[in-house]
């Protein structure tokens, strides 16, 4: 069964089957997106983003619009949201790894979904939709990062030097919402803070040389925790903007 077979078969349609991201049958009132693997973590799928409006070629992408309106629908107009598992392939890119998506492979069954808007994307949501994340494990002696070693998780080793040098630099605020440890709990909280990978380890996947001023910046739990809900993480500064209006609105 073709991807065109499938959202037939439930009723959808759109408006080109070669560009369209997305699908709708307005008779039962739901849209259909597909959930990239690449795009998912834990409970939550990537399936929209304003930074997909252009694509690398600095050209406007045609499933853009399409799509955004059929958010409006579930938004707006109470469309219930549906979803199907993708698998990505970068058959298509060019040496320099720009390309249209490609689909791998995909499973033909629809799931429910609740829409979330998070920073400058939507996400596809289930109920229970938390997400662990690994301990960090310190590497004193190195800058290199990424290589894994397993204990009851497959984890990625964390340089302490690199992360010294993070702090030197950027200081112990959380990059994000500007809390201190310090300053809120004495000497209880002296030297404490977490340091966000901006690009994550396990999405470089090789061992690498980390810059620890370019690549790392402090960022409380709260916020780490925030970042890494969604799938790919939020930038510091889309999680700089929802800190700022959550404080804004608690006074």
């Amino acid at each position: 069964m073709t991807r065109k077979q499938f959202i037939e078969s439930v009723g959808a349609s759109c408006q080109n089957w070669q560009w369209s991201w997305s699908f709708v049958n307005h008779t039962e009132r739901f849209v259909v997106f597909g959930a990239w693997d690449r795009n998912t973590a834990g409970q939550k799928s990537l399936i929209l983003s304003e930074t997909w409006e252009i694509n690398a070629r600095g050209r406007r992408n045609p499933g853009f619009q399409q799509s955004r309106d059929h958010i409006r629908l579930v938004e707006e107009e109470g469309y219930t949201l549906k979803t199907f598992p993708m698998e990505y392939s970068d058959v298509r890119k060019d040496e320099d790894g720009v390309g249209p998506a490609t689909i791998k492979g995909f499973t033909p069954e629809l799931s429910d979904r609740t829409l979330k808007k998070i920073g400058s994307g939507w996400y596809a949501s289930d109920a229970s939709d938390d997400i662990q994340l690994a301990d960090e494990i310190p590497t004193p002696e190195k800058y290199s990062e990424g290589a894994k070693r397993t204990i009851s998780v497959n984890a990625f080793e964390r340089s302490a030097k690199a992360r010294r040098a993070c702090i030197q630099h950027h200081g112990l605020n959380c990059a994000a919402c500007g809390f201190n440890f310090e300053t809120a709990y004495g000497p209880l909280g002296e030297d404490f803070i977490h340091v966000h990978h901006i690009v994550p380890i396990g999405a470089i996947g090789a061992e690498y040389s980390v810059d620890p001023i370019k690549d790392l910046i402090p960022v409380c739990p709260n916020c780490h925790a925030m970042i890494h809900r969604v799938n790919p993480p939020l930038t510091i500064e889309e999680m700089k903007r929802i800190a700022n209006k959550k404080n804004a609105a608690y006074g």
